[in-house]
């Protein structure tokens, strides 16, 4: 069973200072949220508006939190995060703002780490083109960079051959 779950704008304003409070939301996340509750156009711009001023939605602190909690937890590559942030139409500048809080020796010594895991998982694999192209296959899903890929398969096979 369906209800209307309209409520007044008043209402809804609290309800998204709880909601945002809780966790970084993106825009379009609050957005579906008060479209969610029953508000028209105006009033979402207005609430999402008062929402900023007040502290509560920040399109930038969102962004760096969400990119360092799907490389931390995750281990997702800069490619996959940009992605998503994209998909919940987060600015370019954010996007690269957070990319950037990402620490490179950090993020080099995940690849590494994801690679040599995936690489041992391999071990049962006996044709070594076979074996790297699925290593490949693996590293590019998670998201990480061509060029890095490219140096990390490297470095397994000079690791399995000894």
């Amino acid at each position: 069973m369906i209800q209307n779950r309209h409520v007044t704008k008043e209402q809804a304003l609290q309800k998204l200072k709880h909601y945002c409070a809780y966790q970084e939301r993106s825009h379009l996340e609050v957005k579906e949220k008060l479209y969610s509750l029953g508000q028209w156009k105006q009033d979402v711009e207005n609430i999402i508006a008062q929402l900023i001023e007040e502290g509560y939605l920040n399109e930038e602190r969102f962004a760096i939190q969400f990119a360092g909690g799907k490389f931390r937890m995750k281990h997702w590559g800069k490619k996959k995060i940009e992605q998503a942030l994209k998909e919940k139409q987060v600015s370019a500048y954010c996007i690269k703002k957070a990319l950037k809080e990402i620490p490179e020796a950090d993020y080099l010594l995940t690849l590494a780490k994801q690679a040599t895991t995936k690489w041992q998982d391999l071990k049962g694999e006996k044709n070594i083109f076979i074996k790297k192209r699925k290593l490949q296959d693996y590293l590019i899903r998670k998201g990480f960079e061509y060029d890095l890929i490219r140096e990390q398969i490297g470095e397994c096979s000079r690791i399995g051959e000894r």
